[in-house]
C-alpha cells in the first residue's frame, strides 16, 4: 500500500509584513479626547504679561475677561477678539469676578483695592478698600447680588455689601496668605477659602463667631485654588502636585486625590461635556491646568483621567464657558490659549453684538423607500442610508516581486530578491514568511558566494537593532555553524564575518555602559522618592 502524499497548502497573506514591527503606544481616541480636541486653539499673544485670572460672564453670550498686569481686557466668545481694556488700575491686577446676571464686574489688585465696573459701559461704580495686603481673591456669590466676598495676604477674609462699601463681616482664622475661595452654588451665605496654610475653610456669615470657621479641612500642601462642584456638598482643592475632593456634609472626609500632574497645579474649574440636543449634558469634569504646562480633565464619577493637553508654557489659570463652547487657558509669558468648539452656530451675532438672524427651517428632501420604483435606480453617486447594506468592489493588490516568488514557492528566489533591495523590514518579513515554511535555513543553504555576501552583509547592519535582534542573532550563528567552509575559503566572507563581530562586541559594549549607569541612578531614585 502506497503512503499517501501530504501537502502543505499556504495560508499566507500577501503582500506579507513584518510580525516584529512594534505596535504604537498612543492609544486610539476615545470619544472623551475627540471631544475636548474639538476646542481648536490659537494663542492670543498681545497681553505682554502673566495671566493670573480668568473669568466667563454668565449671562449669554458669556463674554470673558482676562487679568494681565495693571489692566483687565474683555474679549468676545464668537470672535475671540478683544474688545475693550481696562487699565485705571494702581498695581497688577489679580483677581475678576463677574456678578450672576454678568451686568458687573469686580477686580482686586496688589495694593489691596477692589473696583466694580459696569460691563456695558466699562464704568467704575465702586471702590472697596480696607484689605492692607495685596487682594488675591475676589468673588460675587452666584445667589446673590448685592455682596461680595475678598481675601489677601493679611490673611483675612472679608464680606462685602457691595452698594454701601464697607465691610459686613471679617473673618479671622487663617495663619497665612488667603490665595482663593469660591461661593456655595446651593447657599448665597456660605463659602469656602484656601490659605498657604495648607487650610480650607467652610464659613457662614450667620455664625457669630467670626474667628471659627463650620468646617476645615487640610490639602497638606499651600492650596492655590478652591471650587464647589456643582452639587454644593463637594469642593475640589488644588495645592502642589494635587487635586482633592471633599465631602463637606461628611464632616470634610476626603473623597479622592488626583495626582497627575508634575509640578504646582495653579488653577481648577468644573465644565460640562457640552449639550445634548438642547438639553444640559450632565457629565461633569474638573478641569485643571499647572506649571507643568498641561491640562487634565478629571471625571469625578468615575475618579479618572480622561483627557491631557501639553502647552508651550506654565499656565496659571484656566476657565470654561458656561454654554461649554469656548475655553479659555492663561500662561505666565502673557499668551492666552483659547479654544473655541467646532460646530454649527444657529444665531448669527449683529453689528451691535445682538443676535441678527433666527432660524429658518429647511425644507425636508423625500426619503426613498423600498416599495420606490426609483429606489432600485439610484446612481452610482447615491449616498448609502443607515439600513442599507453596501457591497464593495475588492481592491486589486499589487504584489511585489518576492511575494509573486512566495506564491510559486520559490522560496530562495524570494529571500535573494529583497536582500538585493534597502528595505530591512521587507527582508525581514520574508525571513519570518520562511520561518514559518520552515524553508529559511534551506534557502541559506542554497546560496551561492555572492548572495552569502549580501545576506551577511545585512546582517552585520541590521542584527543589532532591537527590532529584529531576537531573530537575525539567531540566524547569524546558524549561518556561520552550515556556511563555514564557505567563509574560510573566501575573503570576502570573511571581511563581511569581521565586521558583523566588531558590531556585536561594540553593542555589548553599551548595553554595559547603560547598565552600570542604571545601577548608579537607580539608588537616587530610591532616595528621592523617600524623599
Amino acid at each position: 500500500m502506497e503512503e499517501p502524499i501530504i501537502i502543505k497548502v499556504s495560508k499566507t497573506t500577501f503582500p506579507v509584513k513584518p510580525k516584529l514591527k512594534p505596535t504604537p503606544r498612543t492609544p486610539s481616541k476615545t470619544p472623551e479626547s475627540k471631544y475636548w480636541s474639538s476646542f481648536k486653539t490659537r494663542p492670543i499673544d498681545n497681553l505682554a504679561f502673566s495671566i493670573p485670572s480668568l473669568a466667563f460672564s454668565p449671562s449669554p453670550p458669556h463674554p470673558f475677561a482676562a487679568a494681565h498686569s495693571a489692566s483687565l481686557s474683555l474679549f468676545s466668545p464668537r470672535s475671540l477678539s478683544l474688545t475693550h481694556t481696562i487699565s485705571s488700575f494702581a498695581d497688577v491686577v489679580s483677581s475678576l469676578s463677574f456678578r450672576s446676571d454678568g451686568s458687573l464686574l469686580a477686580a482686586s489688585d496688589l495694593s489691596g483695592l477692589i473696583r466694580v465696573f459696569d460691563v456695558r459701559t466699562r464704568t467704575p461704580l465702586r471702590r472697596l478698600k480696607s484689605h492692607l495686603r495685596p487682594v488675591r481673591f475676589v468673588r460675587y456669590p452666584v445667589l446673590d447680588k448685592l455682596h461680595l466676598v475678598s481675601g489677601g495676604d493679611d490673611g483675612l477674609v472679608k464680606y462685602w455689601d457691595v452698594a454701601g462699601e464697607s465691610v459686613v463681616s471679617e473673618l479671622r482664622g487663617h495663619k497665612d496668605y488667603v490665595r482663593c475661595g469660591d461661593c456655595s452654588p446651593a447657599d448665597a451665605n456660605c463659602f469656602v477659602t484656601g490659605s498657604y496654610d495648607h487650610v480650607v475653610k467652610l464659613w457662614d456669615v450667620r455664625v457669630s463667631d467670626r474667628n471659627r470657621a463650620v468646617t476645615e479641612v487640610n490639602h497638606g500642601s499651600p492650596v492655590q485654588d478652591v471650587i464647589f462642584l456643582p452639587s454644593g456638598t463637594l469642593v475640589a482643592t488644588a495645592g502642589g502636585n494635587s487635586v482633592k475632593i471633599w465631602d463637606l456634609i461628611g464632616g470634610g472626609k476626603m473623597v479622592y486625590s488626583m495626582e497627575s500632574h508634575n509640578k504646582t497645579v495653579t488653577s481648577i474649574c468644573v465644565g460640562r461635556m457640552g449639550t445634548q440636543g438642547g438639553e444640559e449634558a450632565t457629565e461633569l469634569r474638573i478641569l485643571s491646568v499647572g506649571l507643568d504646562g498641561y491640562m487634565k480633565v478629571f471625571d469625578y464619577s468615575r475618579m479618572k483621567v480622561t483627557h491631557s493637553m501639553r502647552f508651550p508654557a506654565p499656565l496659571l489659570s484656566i476657565g470654561l464657558s458656561p454654554d461649554c463652547n469656548v475655553r479659555a487657558i492663561g500662561t505666565s509669558n502673557g499668551i492666552m490659549y483659547v479654544g473655541k468648539r467646532k460646530g454649527k452656530e444657529n444665531t448669527e451675532s449683529g453689528a451691535d453684538g445682538s443676535l441678527g438672524l433666527v432660524n429658518v427651517e429647511e425644507p425636508q428632501r423625500r426619503v426613498l423607500k423600498p416599495s420606490f420604483h426609483r429606489y432600485f435606480h439610484r446612481g452610482q453617486s447615491e449616498k448609502p442610508s443607515e439600513g442599507d447594506y453596501l457591497v464593495m468592489r475588492p481592491k486589486k493588490v499589487k504584489l511585489a516581486e518576492h511575494d509573486k516568488l512566495l506564491k510559486k514557492f520559490r522560496h530562495k528566489n524570494a529571500l535573494v530578491s529583497v536582500l538585493g533591495g534597502n528595505d530591512p523590514e521587507k527582508v525581514v518579513a520574508v525571513m519570518e514568511e520562511l520561518v514559518a515554511r520552515r524553508a529559511l535555513l534551506k534557502s541559506v543553504m542554497t546560496l551561492d558566494r555572492d548572495e552569502l555576501g549580501l545576506l551577511l552583509m545585512f546582517l552585520h547592519k541590521n542584527s543589532t537593532m532591537p527590532r529584529y535582534s531576537s531573530l537575525l542573532m539567531g540566524l547569524a550563528k546558524k549561518v556561520i555553524d552550515l556556511r563555514l567552509e564557505d567563509i574560510k575559503a573566501s575573503d570576502a566572507l570573511k571581511g563581511h564575518i569581521r565586521n558583523l563581530k566588531r558590531s556585536v562586541e561594540e553593542e555589548i559594549r553599551i548595553q554595559e555602559g547603560l547598565q552600570e549607569i542604571q545601577g548608579m541612578v537607580s539608588p537616587l531614585l530610591r532616595i528621592a522618592g523617600r524623599r
